[in-house]
């Protein structure tokens, strides 16, 4: 079982945003939350990590595409 960074959408960042709170229903970026939490399997991206005992925490595949999903609805590509 591959090891990712721990992430907490109730935390405070130092400019205290709470995270959760911005993800307001009805929203995109609340559609797309919900459905890479909820509906999709991405345990498909689980073999490449090989940090099960050793190496360094990865980013958990979720936020990363959940960023790379957001960023391109508002046409980021690069």
């Amino acid at each position: 079982m591959p090891r990712f960074k721990a992430y907490n959408y109730d935390q405070n960042a130092m400019v205290v945003i709470n995270y959760q709170d911005q993800l307001q229903p009805g929203t995109f970026e609340h559609a797309v939350h919900y459905l890479i939490e909820h509906k999709l399997d991405l345990s498909v991206f689980h073999p490449k990590y090989r940090n099960d005992a050793t190496g360094r925490l990865a980013y958990d595949p979720a936020i990363l595409l959940k960023i790379i999903l957001f960023a391109y609805s508002k046409g980021i590509t690069s």
